[in-house]
């Protein structure tokens, strides 16, 4: 399939820029096969049912934007520049990946501060990003990031407006548990404690899964022909606890409903022999039509950039030509779009 199959003109004004309040007070386009309705995310009980797994992404969103200053001694005395920088992804050896700007103009061994308590030595530099090694790990790398760091809002909020104290709260999900992610898994934006409690009471099952996104999720796919589209990688891990959870879910024909694309993603990865089992690693899935599912039976998802890896996704569960009836129907009816935006619940035949 060509890339330009999953474009579409949408207005600018339907962009959010700050989430709706209180969180379940969104919109909810619900799909079930060819039928297309409106509700807030409020309803979600009624198309739900006891015994539906709803799986749920625990990572937690780091303040990921830092500004730091750059100190160098030089033949003039000591200058100093300032750093703007965005945390990509943790490293196996203790450093994180990250875009610095402007790169150019600090070097390999120099050093970042970016409070009394944070600093960071860049130990190398290529294909447009650095790594970075701070002086800081564990809890106190955490408590100081969360001093100085800003929420890594993604590039067509960021353009509107800077992060501030309120999306440290509103770009989190009510159970994020595990740091590492750079994104929020949006959809799961739309949960707070009382539609949790409500469908606990009604006997949906939740499951906890981990998949720290990365930047790449904003990613513009560059190719026509999506086949040659390669997917960045992200962390995942589905615990034994989960995807016994999950495969008895399946035994006994419940629904598997992730929240969120990163959820469907990372189940789908761990079961690609045709059920799940327990999983940790690095996953580059790329979901496109023609794709079998083995373990999402459903989608709660946001609404998406168009000609994205996630616009083809949903395609590839709903169907090409529904997904462009229900964007049409979206945008009708002036569905708010992206990472703060309204919600679907995606039902397919």
């Amino acid at each position: 399939m060509k890339l330009s199959d999953f474009d579409f003109a949408l207005p600018e004004n339907l962009i959010a820029v700050r989430p709706a309040k209180p969180r379940s007070a969104a919109k909810l386009l619900v799909a079930q096969a060819d039928q297309i309705s409106d509700h807030t995310v409020a309803d979600l009980p009624s198309f739900l049912r006891k015994g539906d797994v709803l799986v749920l992404n625990d990572t937690k969103v780091i303040p990921a934007r830092l500004t730091g200053q750059r100190h160098r001694d030089g033949e003039f005395g000591l200058t100093a520049a300032k750093m703007d920088v965005t945390l990509l992804d943790p490293r196996a050896d203790g450093t994180w990946g990250a875009l610095i700007k402007p790169l150019r103009k600090i070097n390999d061994g120099e050093e970042i501060i970016f409070s009394e308590a944070l600093s960071a030595v860049v130990e190398s530099r290529a294909e447009g990003q650095a790594r970075l090694r701070f002086n800081l790990v564990g809890d106190d790398f955490d408590a100081a990031l969360d001093a100085v760091g800003a929420m890594p809002l993604p590039p067509y909020i960021a353009a509107k407006r800077p992060a501030d104290e309120a999306d440290k709260t509103d770009y989190q999900t009510y159970w994020a548990k595990n740091s590492g992610a750079v994104a929020a898994p949006t959809a799961s934006l739309h949960f707070d404690g009382p539609l949790l409690a409500q469908l606990a009471e009604m006997g949906v099952e939740f499951v906890h899964v981990t998949l720290h996104v990365g930047a790449g999720t904003f990613l513009p796919v560059k190719v026509d022909d999506i086949s040659t589209h390669k997917m960045h990688a992200e962390w995942g891990e589905v615990t034994p606890a989960a995807a016994q959870a999950i495969a008895r879910a399946k035994d006994e024909g419940r629904r598997v409903i992730p929240v969120g694309t990163t959820a469907l993603r990372l189940i789908e990865s761990a079961g690609r022999i045709g059920t799940i089992t327990a999983w940790t690693g690095e996953t580059d899935i790329f979901i496109t039509p023609g794709f079998r599912f083995h373990v999402a039976d459903a989608l709660m998802t946001n609404f998406h950039l168009p000609k994205s890896t996630l616009m083809m996704l949903v395609s590839a569960l709903m169907g090409v030509e529904t997904v462009k009836k229900i964007y049409d129907h979206a945008i009708h009816k002036e569905y708010r779009f992206f990472s703060y935006g309204d919600a679907s619940l995606l039902l397919p035949q």
